[in-house]
């Protein structure tokens, strides 16, 4: 519409002051492109001019609002860490751990002068292996230090019965992203494969291997992922949580592995006394299961050596570090050169103990006020959602009722857990950074394994607090939002309601609508995998959802490149509904009050549409979208923009769009 380019380039050319004001409210006019066409590409004319104008960081595969965002939350870190690191707090304490524990990763000369020493003592392990009874013993004590060989095994919620933890065992053991890397034709996935032989012998060349040796273990190891590969279900066959649930008995699994002792395994690993398993995907288990005869004890030994290497690559000196940031950063992602020392171990160092480096995190960035703005938010989203659920006209009534019981068994948490864990026994000094990870992944994982046979503890957190996303959890019926994204651009405490509604808001309406996307909608107000709905209207929904999955495959990322609508369907659709809702939701807000002024010339409805486009302003390499496609649930960020947008009445009437606009979709998907 060129009445819009007009009101872009006359605000504009207005004044600095009138810039800054923009921006003081939430939005910057600045950044979007007066030559663009609302109707025609939004993301583009709302983001335009930052597109142009902004590189990616060396450091980074892509940039955009998350990566700001969370470099700004990286830097009110990085004075955390660094004033505990020049303390001199009490063992066990937080600020200890913290110190110690950073410290220990930026000592680069302590790290390089221990070399290859860290790793002796595994190595020493598997060259002891001798029968197929010593290998089973040297995967589970691999298991116990985070290595991540053959399989992953630990405890989580039953998707059946989902307050109890059960033990889990999934397909796994390989190092590149996922299946399709080994399996597809194509010439990149040809290339790629060759780049990771070629990784594969430089490594085992730093480990004293001579050439020869190197192209020989690098061949083994290839063959045996090759094999696991093949075996293995793809991302887009993963999102079926029937995919992943297969609960048998301990003699079931037994039939199953007869090759392989669940028990000893089990015993091993000091695994609470179970009868059951769920085996995640049988048929990789029938092929571990022939490999354990199939493959020798020497071969075997090479794939650990493998394995425990590329897991520690990170934690060692630079020569593995350069390796492993060449293949896994530089080539699979368009990298140009690693991260600042200090960005590195800040991250590492949240990693390993986020909980305690998060409640200092809170203390600077997360207000009293913030938290109940958002409980605020939420309650309107809530609202929002039950109003259009029950104008619905293709939800029958029974369905709707047990629609709105889940609805009003939603939990939510924000900012920062109210339930400490604490990190009590755990070790960290200033002696090995190897060793502090290895320890605080033990500490991790030995209290998961523990958690077997009990009860679900719902007051735990999947994501720190300076994490900057949000999550649903189908299995606790749970929306969560760390103080890490309730910053601007996504929540901004002084912008007006229609940039937050439409920032925050369609953040807050995308986790709750995940509980009733198309795998968030099998499970029921409890949190178990069980259908509420009846036939035929489970059959309107599956044709509704079709229609955003053939929309978003429709979309070339790069040439011959195109987006999986199948892989990226849960988030599509909550994507659609999230803005629906918050749009809904901003509309109620508005109720009885004197309708808001323009500003920068742009009418609230419009603002609402211009926050959320602002949240997913974002570039990345070639490298990177490939990637993204290839194994990422989400759509890329101009598809996250347009791809709802053009399906929402709302926002062709907020532009004027008419009916053959781009922006405007013929067929619209319309779901919640």
């Amino acid at each position: 519409m060129s009445k819009f380019k007009f009101v872009v380039a006359l605000t504009i050319l207005l004044s600095v002051w009138t810039s800054a004001l923009a921006q003081n409210k939430g939005f910057d006019i600045s950044r979007m492109d007066n030559s663009a066409e609302a109707c025609t590409d939004f993301f583009q004319f709302a983001n335009g001019t930052w597109l142009k104008n902004t590189e990616i960081p060396a450091a980074y595969s892509r940039w955009g609002s998350f990566n700001v965002l969370a470099e700004n939350n990286r830097n009110i870190l990085k004075e955390v860490v660094e004033n505990a690191s020049n303390s001199k707090a009490a063992v066990g304490t937080d600020g200890q751990l913290i110190g110690d524990y950073f410290a220990s990763c930026m000592d680069e000369a302590a790290i390089e002068q221990a070399g290859i020493k860290p790793l002796n003592p595994y190595f020493n392990q598997i060259n002891k292996i001798k029968n197929i009874t010593d290998l089973q013993r040297q995967i589970a004590l691999m298991h116990n230090q985070g290595i991540p060989v053959l399989f992953g095994f630990g405890g989580s919620p039953d998707l059946k019965n989902s307050s109890m933890v059960i033990a889990n065992a999934g397909q796994g053991g390989l190092s590149l992203p996922n299946r399709d890397y080994y399996t597809s034709g194509d010439e990149k996935s040809q290339e790629t494969r060759e780049k990771f032989r070629q990784y594969l012998r430089n490594m085992f060349q730093l480990l004293g291997d001579n050439e020869e040796e190197a192209r020989s273990h690098a061949f083994a190891v290839m063959q045996m992922q090759m094999r696991l590969a093949n075996a293995s279900k793809a991302p887009v066959q993963l999102r079926d949580p029937l995919a992943r649930y297969n609960k048998m008995s301990l003699e079931e699994a037994a039939k199953l592995t007869p090759n392989f002792s669940w028990t000893h395994y089990m015993q091993t690993r000091s695994v609470p006394t179970v009868s059951e398993i769920n085996i995640g995907q049988p048929d990789f288990f029938r092929e571990m299961n022939t490999m354990m005869k199939d493959i020798s004890i020497p071969e075997w030994k090479t794939y650990l050596r493998w394995m425990l290497i590329n897991s520690a690559a990170p934690q060692l000196s630079k020569a593995f570090v350069d390796e492993n940031f060449n293949f896994y950063s530089k080539y699979l992602q368009g990298t140009k050169e690693q991260q600042p020392r200090w960005r590195q171990c800040v991250a590492a160092t949240d990693g390993a103990i986020g909980e305690a480096l998060g409640q200092e995190f809170v203390k600077k960035a997360f207000t009293p006020e913030a938290k109940a703005r958002m409980e605020e938010l939420i309650d309107n989203l809530f609202a929002a959602f039950r109003e259009r659920l029950g104008k619905l006209d293709w939800m029958g009534d029974d369905t709707k009722k047990e629609a709105f019981n889940k609805l009003s068994t939603f939990k939510r948490k924000i900012g920062y857990p109210d339930t400490l864990r604490g990190y009590k026994g755990l070790k960290i000094d200033r002696d090995s950074y190897f060793m502090n990870s290895v320890r605080s992944d033990q500490l991790q994982i030995e209290r998961n394994l523990q958690d077997i046979n009990k009860p679900v503890d719902r007051t735990r957190w999947g994501m720190t607090p300076p994490t900057v996303n949000a999550y649903y959890s189908s299995l606790l019926n749970e929306i969560v939002f760390p103080a890490g994204i309730l910053q601007p651009p996504f929540f901004n405490f002084s912008a007006d309601d229609a940039i937050n509604y439409g920032a925050i808001g369609g953040v807050i309406g995308h986790e709750i609508t995940h509980g009733f996307d198309d795998q968030g909608s099998k499970f029921d107000a409890e949190g178990n995998f069980k259908s509420w709905w009846t036939d035929q209207d489970r059959t309107k929904f599956d044709d509704r959802a079709t229609c955003v999955a053939n929309q978003f495959s429709s979309y070339e990322v790069l040439p011959k490149l195109y987006m999986s609508g199948r892989l990226t369907l849960g988030e599509n659709i909550a994507d659609l509904g999230g803005l629906t809702m918050a749009y809904t939701a901003y509309q109620k807000s508005l109720e009885g009050k004197p309708r808001p002024e323009n500003i920068d010339g742009f009418t609230p409805e419009q603002r609402f549409f211009l926050g959320w486009a602002q949240v997913w302003a974002a570039k990345a390499t070639p490298e990177a979208e490939r990637s993204q496609v290839l194994g990422d649930p989400h759509a890329l960020p101009r598809w996250r923009v347009n791809g709802p947008l053009s399906n929402m009445p709302q926002f062709a009437q907020a532009f004027g769009c008419k009916q053959n606009s781009e922006m405007v979709k013929k067929d619209a998907c319309l779901i919640w």
